[in-house]
């Protein structure tokens, strides 16, 4: 049998992060009761894969386990060019406990300054997982491309949108609205490729 989400679900938000709770909603239509594992109390587990997909994957089943109920977890990050990719999967630690990501922005500005390099490219990567109590998983990834601006512009969105202009747009991540932002985002991709696979 096909794995697939029908409507009205309950379904675990395998993430501590209101602000990425909020928007995975938004993403998901409305379809389903959304629960997020930090409102849950649920364990966050250790991200020790080496990719993006290895953690969304890992966070989902350690979600599906706990809770009982289909999971999905988004492990996503900015890549940079001329700092061979990094942040990465380190993007959420480089914001340091208290999930500073305005010490993480400044972080990105000066390791760039002390490479020397003149490359601006970077781009947000979003990896998806839905792990069902059974074992089953389904896999989805989106990337997109853009540039980095300092300072940064914009108070929308979360993380590091504010210093994020995608490629063909004049505006950063953080500039834009989140209806706009969640229509072109390296997680709207991610998850329309989930809708195309699992929506009935």
């Amino acid at each position: 049998m096909p794995l697939s989400l029908p409507a009205g679900l309950i379904l675990v938000a395998a993430t501590h992060n209101p602000g990425k709770a909020i928007e995975i909603g938004a993403l998901l239509d409305g379809r389903f009761t959304l629960l997020a594992a930090g409102a849950l109390d649920l364990p966050e587990p250790n991200e020790t894969e080496s990719t993006f997909m290895g953690n969304a994957i890992l966070k989902a089943r350690a979600a599906a386990n706990a809770s009982g109920h289909i999971a999905l977890a988004d492990d996503s990050g900015l890549c940079v060019a001329a700092l061979n990719g990094d942040p990465g999967i380190y993007s959420a630690r480089w914001a340091g406990p208290e999930k500073d990501f305005d010490a993480a922005m400044a972080e990105v500005e000066r390791k760039l300054a002390g490479s020397g390099s003149s490359d601006r490219h970077a781009w947000f990567v979003s990896a998806l997982a839905v792990a069902w109590p059974n074992g089953d998983v389904a896999a989805f990834e989106g990337l997109v491309h853009g540039e980095l601006v300092f300072p940064g512009r914009g108070t929308h969105g979360f993380g590091y949108d504010p210093i994020f202009q995608p490629n063909g747009y004049e505006m950063t991540y953080g500039e834009m609205e989140a209806l706009h932002k969640d229509s072109i985002s390296h997680r709207a991709l991610a998850f329309a490729k989930l809708k195309a696979a699992l929506f009935e």
